[in-house]
């Protein structure tokens, strides 16, 4: 079995982007969680499938294969035979997502890939209950975190950055609305695991958040 190191936290707490940098640091492999469930989202969102109807998302899932490669060191998710990963990163994805990773069956159809590739490499994973529920023997575990305002004012900036017309109030809303969504969902809700080390990073810029995981980590396996 491989080393296991869990990030959780809320939407926008930089999460994936820090992740990613740490495993190239530690030589660990980056599993995003997220963009698995991002890629369901998607599918959903394509096939127009009625999310409030438990029959039409059973056999969504039961058509969905989701497929893990690596390239040059990056992670690459396959759906159905294409790979997706220019088109999973949308507000309307995004949105999609938080809905359906309430819903039982699609965290099902997730969570035994998701621990077969912890079984099998060192690997950095991140999501919303990875340290809770999806690695809860993780070596390291860690809650990232930031203000609401903070995390609104990084996604603006990434959106805008690609043209996207948005405006920061909306942002923040929506960002709020997700934190409840995440944290009072009856599956696997998110929150901080009993042994996570909890790091706010609303006053640090990524080099200095990295660099301190980078050490945590190191002292802690």
């Amino acid at each position: 079995m491989g080393k296991n190191i869990a990030i959780d936290g809320p939407a926008g707490a930089g999460k994936s982007t820090i992740a990613r940098m740490l495993a190239g640091q530690l030589n660990y492999i980056y599993v995003d969680t997220g963009a698995m469930y991002r890629a369901m989202a998607l599918y959903m969102i394509e096939q127009k499938v009625d999310v409030t109807d438990m029959q039409a998302v059973t056999g969504a899932c039961e058509d969905i294969v989701i497929d893990i490669q690596y390239r040059n060191g990056a992670q690459q998710v396959i759906l159905n035979g294409r790979n997706v990963n220019d088109y999973i990163r949308t507000e309307e994805v995004s949105q999609m997502s938080s809905r359906i990773s309430a819903l039982s069956v699609v965290r099902d159809k997730l969570l035994h890939l998701q621990r077969s590739l912890a079984d099998a490499s060192d690997v950095i994973m991140d999501g919303r209950d990875i340290g809770t529920h999806v690695l809860p023997n993780a070596d390291v575990k860690i809650y990232l975190t930031a203000s609401s305002h903070v995390r609104a004012l990084r996604r603006y900036k990434e959106l805008t950055e690609k043209g996207t017309v948005c405006t920061l109030e909306s942002i923040e809303q929506e960002i709020i609305e997700r934190d409840q969504r995440d944290m009072s969902r009856s599956i696997a809700p998110l929150k901080q695991a009993e042994d996570a080390v909890l790091v706010d990073t609303s006053d640090m810029n990524i080099d200095e958040v990295v660099s301190y995981l980078n050490q945590l980590i190191r002292q802690s396996i």
